[in-house]
């Protein structure tokens, strides 16, 4: 695991010569993209520096409890206005839109923990062996001894906890967990997190995962469990794709599966692959992701797809 002494030290120095500073979400955010972002928010604002936002995607009803922060799309922006961008966690999903338009003048930092990123930045702070940006970020912050209040705590262990699963994944280091320590004495809400998060399921979002439990089949073949979400099942449930987000780890936990795969249709035409694993199983779902030009960790990936789910009585088919 890197220190990145040197890399925080520069970022830092970026920062100090910076006034105005884009911070870049990945698509379809999650609670580590919006936890970090929201985080370095915090810090940078205390600095008095001018900061926006950018995601392809709006920030999730559920993650709006914890993250107080609007998200701007990046095509209302004035890319190449900004003296620095900081794009946070899958800087491949977003990011990669968006550096066409930057100007040689302008200083990139990528912050990631996911493996194989090819983009490079002019600051790269990559290491797979990390749990989560919001982890790195925590290292940064400590490094420029920055003070931590309550929020950025909550937006820290936000981040933490949805990609580690509340603590039950392989990524949960004692590192971790001293972190995750430090955070609770500064005031981060675990409840809230969980709550929001975890807990407090809608009715609509309850009625997709029966439909999609109710769907899911095993392949014998390879130990995969699998099941599907169409358009219209979401629909019929008053649901949203921010619904959908926890049913491959729950389909994971099936006695007897290696790894998960849900798939399901979103807008313009796109279907979504979300694959789940666990380090005991010895499945590597992002060698799957890869395949259909997807990525992400060895435990938990995704996918992209051009297509639609048509449903047969003989199972499922993509046309």
């Amino acid at each position: 695991m890197k220190t990145f002494s040197s890399e925080f030290n520069t970022l830092n120095y970026v920062i100090n010569n910076s006034r105005n500073i884009l911070l870049v979400a990945h698509s379809n955010p999650d609670g580590d993209t919006a936890g970090s972002v929201s985080a370095l928010a915090d810090y940078l604002a205390g600095l008095g520096k001018k900061i926006d936002i950018a995601c392809y995607d709006p920030l999730p009803e559920y993650l709006k409890e914890i993250v107080k922060l609007n998200f701007e799309f990046p095509d209302h922006l004035k890319i190449n206005s900004y003296d620095s961008i900081i794009a946070c966690d899958s800087v491949e999903r977003g990011f990669n839109k968006i550096i066409r338009n930057i100007s040689d003048n302008q200083i990139t930092v990528l912050i990631d923990h996911h493996p194989d990123i090819i983009l490079k930045g002019d600051i790269n702070i990559i290491d797979p062996s990390f749990s989560s940006v919001c982890e790195i970020i925590y290292n940064f912050l400590n490094s420029v001894k920055a003070d931590i209040n309550k929020n950025t705590a909550t937006c820290l262990m936000l981040g933490i906890i949805g990609d580690t699963g509340i603590f039950k994944h392989a990524n949960t280091t004692s590192r971790v967990m001293e972190i995750a320590a430090e955070l609770l004495k500064k005031g981060a809400s675990l409840t809230k997190i969980t709550k929001a998060v975890f807990s407090n399921k809608k009715i609509s979002t309850l009625k997709l995962w029966g439909m999609a439990f109710e769907k899911a089949r095993i392949v014998p073949k390879n130990a995969m469990i699998i099941t599907v979400l169409t358009q219209k099942n979401i629909k019929e449930c008053d649901a949203t794709t921010d619904d959908i987000a926890q049913v491959a780890s729950i389909l994971n936990t099936v006695p007897g599966t290696r790894f998960s795969l849900v798939l399901s249709e979103r807008e313009a035409g796109i279907i979504k692959g979300s694959l789940r694993s666990e380090e005991y199983k010895g499945a590597d779902v992002s060698a799957i992701a890869s395949r259909f030009g997807g990525g992400g960790h060895k435990l938990a990936s995704g996918f992209e797809i051009k297509g639609r789910i048509i449903e047969t009585e003989a199972g499922w088919e993509i046309a």
